[in-house]
């Protein structure tokens, strides 16, 4: 029941596993990030002129095998492999990479998406990273709520019990703390319907020390 024309990935750092599967069920897709060095690793993987820092081809090919038999058939063939096949829809369908300010009251530029708003938004490791406090997490909330259309779908993936993590060495970054109950109660305190809540926690070899995540939750909320 999640797709349509448009995702927006809000806050996607240099990173794109997070949109991996969407390209598949939505025909447009927009990146954003806060940061223009994070935009331009983006722009140098979507210009597939090499150079890039990162790759993301095991990433790919990982997402290809959840995905399914399909993809396999087509290992099994002559035609590109399945991997390739995927990084070249992603390529299609992203549209445009901005940035974007989950502070502001308008996180986007006027105009840069359609009227009724977005289908979808995405939202991974970003909104309590980037908050000092759980009311300003929860303004964020209701800021990237207004780019999207009602009824449409909010999927986020957020660190639970975190106050902290190591951006480089000696370079500690703040993080707001949250709750299962904070998250379920800033979704619904901005304008969200929470259609399912799940919970990892992380065992004790995950935990190496960049951080002090104590688990991850996955949540997939309706605008009201």
């Amino acid at each position: 029941d999640v797709s349509g024309e448009l995702l927006v990935d809000i806050g996607s750092g240099p990173t794109l596993y997070q949109v991996m599967s969407g390209c598949e069920v939505f025909n447009k897709l927009i990146l954003t990030d806060f940061l223009e060095v994070n935009r331009q690793e983006l722009r140098c993987w979507l210009q597939n002129e090499g150079g890039c820092s990162l790759d993301w081809t095991p990433y790919l090919e990982h997402v290809c095998k959840l995905e399914g038999k399909r993809y396999e058939r087509n290992i099994a063939t002559n035609q590109p492999s399945a991997w390739k096949e995927k990084a070249g829809r992603l390529r299609h369908v992203i549209s445009d990479i901005l940035p974007v300010d989950v502070h502001c009251s308008q996180p986007l530029a006027p105009e840069t998406l359609p009227l009724a708003g977005a289908d979808c938004l995405v939202s991974c490791f970003c909104l309590e990273s980037v908050s000092p406090d759980l009311p300003a997490f929860t303004r964020a909330l209701g800021h990237i709520g207004k780019l999207l259309r009602p009824g449409g779908h909010l999927l986020l993936i957020g660190a639970l019990g975190e106050s902290y993590y190591f951006g480089g060495p000696g370079v500690r970054i703040p993080v707001v703390p949250l709750n299962e109950a904070q998250v379920c109660d800033s979704l619904k305190e901005s304008g969200y319907t929470l259609i399912r809540l799940e919970v990892y926690t992380l065992p004790q070899d995950m935990q190496v020390g960049v951080d002090d995540v104590t688990g991850v939750f996955f949540a997939k909320a309706k605008k009201e």
